[in-house]
């Protein structure tokens, strides 16, 4: 009898399931995984080497390149962490206003997340759909920092600016209707609070619909559950954090066991799986959407009641408004050296974690009291959970590695950072 040997395959890096330039080499017996080695380094960012060379201040939009689903939540930690370093008091309006657009980025990256997981399994309604509530969102993006995705809207002190008064509005073409263009632009009307106040009321409903394509979809169930199983005490050990950790029952969330900015005034539940496979992931992100909903209706109320400024008023840190540099000397100086020579920190290291969509993302900073960080050290959670591949992957088939990828919901910007 011929003797059978297991054969190796690339999965990937060109892969359209690989979420982006993983190269996966599969020992394969038939079509059971072996053993999953994954290849990573190949989209070199050097993002913690290129920030030994800049101002701070110059860093700071290399963080949405990161993790380039959730942009906003990246310029949380770097501006958390220096302002450790720096002891500035944020207002409390911008804390509330950075909180809406983490959850706002909690939202993206989950509908963008449970959407793929859809399409890499077959599911190619669910895709459609979840980027339709995604453009909404990326229309808040651009309403504030003038770009979709890469913002730079948080800085260190507060925000860029203050919420805007209106929104943009889709023009008349050829191909649309006074009717359709009025019924598109029906929610632009008011402000910025007002389109995000219109979508926290509809997002329940688009959850339900993809709750009914999924959750109880046989062949989703099929595909999903009891693949890549992780016992929470292979979480703890492996460091997952985020969805990961909680899908296997560990009720662990920074939001609320180390509450930064006005976590400890907002209120929401904690999403927590039972079984630790593909499954219960997708039933906590999907939940951590409606919990992330909660969180932003909230911050909508408290910021309709209370004016004030968003961003510090040491011009050690934060220019000054445009008014003040044209009127008075001293303001000029404070900005031309902010923006030529940038701030001094003082010395030491701090750490800022936050939890991100994906897990906890931080940021370590050295400093030497030079205008420049000495060394930057970013903490990716996708990095930590692409390392638990092979354990997850081991014994099952080559269609379910597919689904284990997407379930770890993985970027390379912050793996390979």
């Amino acid at each position: 009898m011929p003797e059978i040997k297991n054969y190796t395959v690339n999965f990937g890096p060109q892969h359209p399931a690989a979420h982006g330039v993983l190269r996966l080499v599969l020992e394969m017996d038939g079509e059971v995984v072996q053993r999953a080695d994954p290849h990573i380094g190949l989209l070199h960012r050097a993002t913690e080497k290129l920030a030994e060379a800049r101002t701070y201040i110059q860093s700071l939009p290399y963080m949405d390149r990161l993790d380039y689903i959730s942009m906003m939540c990246s310029e949380h930690a770097f501006c958390l962490s220096m302002e450790k370093l720096l002891g500035v008091e944020v207002p409390i309006r911008a804390q509330y206003i950075r909180v809406m657009f983490d959850e706002i980025t909690r939202i993206l990256n989950h509908l963008f997340g449970v959407a793929t997981l859809g399409l890499d399994l077959g599911a190619m309604t669910v895709f459609l759909y979840g980027f339709r509530e995604r453009e909404d969102l990326l229309d808040c993006y651009e309403a504030v920092s003038g770009a979709r995705m890469h913002a730079a809207y948080y800085r260190p002190g507060g925000v860029y600016r203050d919420l805007p008064e209106s929104m943009p509005k889709y023009e008349a073409q050829h191909t649309r209707s006074a009717r359709a263009l009025a019924e598109m632009n029906a929610n632009r009307q008011g402000s910025l609070l007002d389109f995000i106040e219109d979508f926290t009321r509809r997002f329940p409903k688009c959850v339900d619909d993809y709750e009914t394509l999924l959750t109880d979809n046989r062949i989703w169930k099929q595909r999903t559950v009891g693949i890549g199983v992780v016992s929470p005490e292979q979480a703890l050990a492996r460091g997952f954090t985020g969805p990961m950790l909680r899908g296997s029952g560990v009720e662990w969330d920074l939001r609320k066991k180390q509450p930064y900015e006005v976590y400890d005034r907002v209120d929401f539940d904690i999403a927590v799986g039972r079984n630790g496979d593909t499954y219960d992931r997708y039933l906590v992100r999907i939940e951590e959407m409606r919990q992330s909903n909660r969180i932003i209706k909230q911050c909508v109320d408290w910021l309709r009641e209370n004016p004030g400024p968003v961003i510090t008023s040491n011009h050690k840190v934060a220019p000054p408004s445009r008014a003040e540099m044209k009127e008075s000397m001293e303001e000029l100086i404070h900005h031309f050296k902010l923006f030529t020579e940038g701030m001094h920190v003082p010395e030491g290291e701090a750490y800022a974690g936050v939890e991100g969509p994906k897990g906890e993302f931080g940021v370590y900073f050295i400093s030497d009291g030079a205008n420049k960080p000495y060394r930057m050290k970013l903490r990716s959670p996708a990095f930590t959970h692409l390392s638990a591949m092979d354990e997850m992957a081991r014994g099952h088939m080559l269609a379910d590695a597919v689904a284990i990828i997407s379930t770890l919901d993985i970027v390379f910007g912050e793996i390979d950072r």
